[in-house]
Order: C-alpha cells, then structure tokens, then sequence
C-alpha cells in the first residue's frame, strides 16, 4: 500500500467543542499512533487578544495534531495561523461548518458557505503565511443554498485559492431554528453529495464526515473518497480507534489495551494535576473508556461522583481502575468455571 503524505486524513477525529481539548487528545492518542486529531475551534480574537500561549498549548505526544481556526477577516486569520505554525501544529483548519448562533454573530463557520470568495480569500491569506498545509472543513450547504451546484461552485472556488483538502460534513445546517446539537441530528445525511464531489474533483483530497459510527463504514466510506472524519463515536467509545492503525495505515503494532490505555492516562493526569490542573477537566473524557463491558456503569458513576470534587486526587482513577479489574477478575473466574 503506497502511504502518501498527506495519508494522514485518511482516519481523524473530528474537532468538538469543550469535548477534544489537549486532555482528551492525550487520552485518544493512547489508542492510534496514526489518527489525526483536531483541536477544539478557537478563534482568531481568542489568539490575537487573550491568552494565546493557554490556547495554544498541547503535549507533544497528541501530535500528529491540527488547528482549527475561526474567523472570517484572511489579515487576522493569516496571523493566527501563523502562530499555530509556530506553536508545532501539523495543520490549520478553517472552520466553515459550525452552525450556532453565536459563531454566526462573528461571521465564523457554517455562515461562510455563502461567501465563497471571502473563504478563498481567507485561505490565500493562511497559505501565504504559513508552509504547512491549511484545509477546511465545511457542510454540504447551508439554508436555501441547498443544492450540488452550490457545493460545487464553492469547492472550486476555495480550491482555486490552493487548498487541497476538504472535509465535508455530509448534512447542510440550517442557520435559523435549529440549535447546533439538532444541526447535527436533524437535516438528513446527504453522503452522494460528498462523493459527487470526489468525482467531479478527482484531484482534490475529500474527507467525509457526519453519522459514521463504525469502522465498518469507514472501510466502506474510503472506497469513494480519501478519508473518513468520526466525530462523537470516537469520544463516547474511544476503544473504537484500538484498530485504526491495523486496519487503515498498515500498522502491524498490536492493539492497546483500554487497561493499558486507563494506566497511561492515570500516570498523564497525575502529572498534570502537580502543574494545578484539576482532576475533573482531564477525568471527563474517559468516561466512555469501557462502554458495554460489565462494571462500565459502576466505573464512570465513581468518576461521575467524585472527580468534581474540590479535594478529588488520583485515587478517583485509581479506585475507578480497581473497580474494572475486579469485574474483570469475577468474569474470567467465571468463564474458567463454565469450561471446566
């Protein structure tokens, strides 16, 4: 199988906010060396007037890790870009999918399908001030401008600013009436739209995102585009990416363990609680960790119960760990006992 460089999209985890901060990544890491994962978005005022060395920040161990931007002035955005650049990020990633209120008030994500040539300029505006690869992740449309010629027009419109890369959520996003959660349940799957485009762009990388829950899709997925894109999957039931670089990149190192995994994480959270991090914003994102195997519900309610807590240690982990390994411990007995 011939690994290009820009192979990496071929399996990434999407970027959620207030779900795939550095704690989280660390923690995704553990299963897929090779898995691209993305940052929460931040925004350009974020970068250029607050706190952007906080922002910014990550563990070199998340890598291979990407930027994503948002913003809509290609001046502001070709600085923060270059700041992401400069802090060790592997990409940057222009936000045009996002579709909350909010966002849209500053003229941020989804909104920006409809000003296909102010994107273009935006990514000129990073490509010029950066040397590594700036991408977008956008919708199929947005409100009225619901169509395939409208996809069309505004790929080859940012396409011939120079990006190469698109990664498309395959539903449209209704800018009135629908919060983001229904944006990401309500209009319906369109994935013929995002293939469609693979054919008319055969050159162009596609990475497609939106309801892929299994890798058994994936596998189906990249018989017709370049890459697939999980997004909550991925952070509910983080074991799922244990096969990803067996199945996607030709990696014959086994499979790690959701033990393993749970002990390196406990051993990153310790030492991120001695810099003063508290235990609740790193012990949140495992909660999925053992989804569907006996003792799960009694592992994530001793998390739930305790790790808020303001005097909360490690030992929340650790006892949390024990309570799997002792179910773990009666099953195999069990199992011994039904086959002898």
């Amino acid at each position: 199988m011939n690994y290009e460089k820009n192979f990496q999209h071929r399996f990434c985890v999407a970027p959620m906010m207030e779900w795939t901060d550095r704690h989280c990544r660390y923690f995704l890491r553990q299963f897929s060396s090779h898995t691209l994962l993305y940052t929460e978005m931040i925004t350009t005022g974020a970068l250029l007037h607050g706190d952007a060395e906080r922002f910014l920040h990550f563990n070199k161990e998340e890598q291979p890790v990407a930027l994503q931007l948002g913003g809509s002035d290609p001046v502001e955005l070709a600085e923060a870009a270059r700041m992401g650049e400069q802090a060790g990020y592997q990409e940057i990633n222009l936000n045009a999918g996002c579709p909350s209120d909010r966002v849209q008030r500053g003229k941020i994500g989804a909104c920006l399908m409809a000003e296909p040539e102010l994107v273009a300029e935006c990514i000129r505006a990073m490509q010029h001030a950066v040397s590594i690869p700036v991408t977008i992740k956008c919708r199929t449309g947005i409100n009225n401008l619901d169509s395939q010629e409208h996809l069309t027009h505004f790929v080859s419109t940012v396409a011939d600013a120079g990006c190469t890369t698109f990664i498309i959520h395959a539903r449209i996003a209704i800018l009135e009436g629908l919060s983001p959660k229904q944006n990401r349940e309500v209009p319906p799957l369109n994935y013929d739209r995002v293939f469609n485009i693979k054919e008319q762009f055969p050159s162009l990388e596609i990475v497609i995102n939106g309801g892929i829950k299994t890798l058994e899709e994936t596998e189906t997925m990249l018989k017709k585009v370049d890459g697939v894109m999980m997004g909550r999957e991925a952070y509910q039931n983080p074991n799922i990416l244990s096969q990803v670089d067996q199945r996607f990149f030709g990696s014959d190192t086994p499979a790690t363990s959701q033990e393993e995994a749970l002990s390196r994480f406990i051993d990153y959270a310790r030492k991120e609680m001695d810099k003063g991090v508290a235990l609740k914003h790193m012990s949140k994102h495992i909660l999925g960790l053992f989804q569907g195997l006996p003792g799960a519900k009694r592992f994530r309610r001793h998390i739930s119960e305790n790790a808020h807590k303001a005097d909360a240690t490690i030992d929340v982990l650790e006892t949390a760990a024990s309570i799997m390994s002792d179910y773990q411990s009666a099953q195999a007995e069990f199992l011994q006992e039904v086959t002898c």
